[in-house]
């Protein structure tokens, strides 16, 4: 399973600049974001080449952020292959959290990006026959 960050920001222009900034200075890659907004704080959620090294250059810079565990599968860019996916998880009785779609860069190929609190999702789609990425 990947790891992805979950950061919250202050809601005000500049709010993202600050992220990327500190990652850059710190030469992390961000594979893909998301930010989600609310009036006054936003939900940033970032998978990066070093998560490890991430958390820490974001918390020294005083953010409040965590590492979550996420699957990711990689879908056909095809009508229905989301609901394919969907519908698999729905039928076994597991909840998402959220979900976002990416991008994998070696195969351009559509991915999934999903949380759920259920520890076996992720064998349950492989045993489905899904394809998870590991890696973006």
């Amino acid at each position: 399973m990947l790891q992805q960050i979950s950061l919250f920001t202050e809601n005000k222009q500049g709010g993202l600049v600050k992220i990327t900034s500190v990652l850059a200075k710190s030469h992390i890659n961000i594979y893909t974001m998301l930010a989600n907004d609310s009036a006054e704080f936003g939900i940033i959620r970032l998978i990066v080449d070093r998560p490890d090294e991430a958390i820490k250059a974001l918390k020294e810079a005083g953010y409040q952020c965590r590492l979550d565990k996420v699957i990711a599968v990689t879908m056909e860019d095809v009508p229905g292959y989301l609901d394919k996916i969907l519908s698999a998880v729905d039928g076994a009785n597991i909840d998402i959290c959220y979900l976002y779609i990416s991008f994998d860069r070696s195969t351009g190929k559509p991915v999934a990006v999903f949380k759920t609190n259920e520890p076996e999702t992720a064998t349950f789609l492989l045993g489905k026959g899904f394809n998870l990425v590991e890696t973006f």
